[in-house]
């Protein structure tokens, strides 16, 4: 085992670091489906604030997770997409959906205290 996993040397250190930020994995997840836009990316993350976003944004896209698009309309519009390195990260992505589905969903509570009750 490593004796100190700092994001320099130790690879699962430097992936937790990224996607350990809050909001990250729901914002890597709604980019899945395809390019947003900042207000969708706002509606769908509800709690989280106009300034929150965008340096969660600005972080990916420096780390080169996450694209900006702008485009020279009236009014403008600018459209954020994962880039090749950001769907990578899906597979972390399914992994805690099928974990979140098996342990943590409202459906298995629901069964487990139900089994509990008979």
């Amino acid at each position: 085992m490593k004796a100190v996993h700092d994001a320099e040397s130790c690879s699962v250190a430097a992936c937790a670091e990224i996607m350990s930020a809050k909001w990250t994995a729901l914002l890597v997840h709604d980019l899945s489906e395809g390019p947003r836009r900042f207000s969708e990316l706002e509606r769908s993350c509800h709690g989280i604030s106009p300034r929150t976003l965008a340096e969660r944004l600005r972080a990916l896209e420096d780390e080169g997770i996450v694209l900006r698009r702008s485009y020279a309309e009236m009014p403008p519009r600018v459209e954020y997409e994962l880039t090749e390195k950001g769907e990578a990260l899906l597979p972390i992505i399914d992994a805690m959906r099928a974990f979140g589905r098996e342990w943590l969903g409202r459906d298995r509570d629901a069964a487990v205290s139900a089994a509990g009750r008979a």
